[in-house]
C-alpha cells in the first residue's frame, strides 16, 4: 500500500479529484495548506507572498495504482501543457497499513 499525498493548486483541485474519482479513485481526503516551494513564495511590488494557498490531496492506494494515480494528477493538475512553477508536487511514500473506524477491519 502506498499514500499519495499532492500538493496542488485550489483552483485544479475539482479537476483533479473528477478524473480521479472517473478513473475509478473515489476516497480522498482533502485538506487546505498553505507553503511555498523553490521559488520562495511569490513577489509582487514590493511585497513577498511567502504563504501560497494550495490544496493537499491525501489518497491511500495499492502499490499498482501507483502509475495510472501518478499520471492522473499530472495531467490535470497542470496549469498548461508543459506545467508551470507552483503547480504543486505529488509525495509518494509507503503505507503499512489502513483501517475502517466503524469496523476495524483492515482496507485496500
Amino acid at each position: 500500500m502506498l499514500m499519495v499525498r499532492a500538493i496542488i493548486r485550489p483552483e485544479k483541485k475539482e479537476e483533479v479529484l473528477s478524473e480521479l474519482s472517473r478513473a475509478g479513485f473515489h476516497a480522498a481526503t482533502v485538506v487546505d495548506v498553505v507553503g511555498r516551494g523553490k521559488q520562495k513564495g511569490i513577489k509582487i511590488g514590493g511585497i513577498v507572498y511567502d504563504e501560497i494557498p494550495k490544496a493537499m490531496l491525501m489518497i491511500g492506494i495499492r502499490d499498482e495504482d501507483k502509475d495510472d494515480m501518478v499520471r492522473i494528477i499530472l495531467k490535470y493538475a497542470r496549469t498548461s501543457e508543459q506545467g508551470a512553477y507552483g503547480d504543486g508536487k505529488i509525495f509518494i511514500s509507503p503505507m503499512e497499513a489502513a483501517y475502517t473506524i466503524s469496523s476495524g477491519i483492515p482496507s485496500l
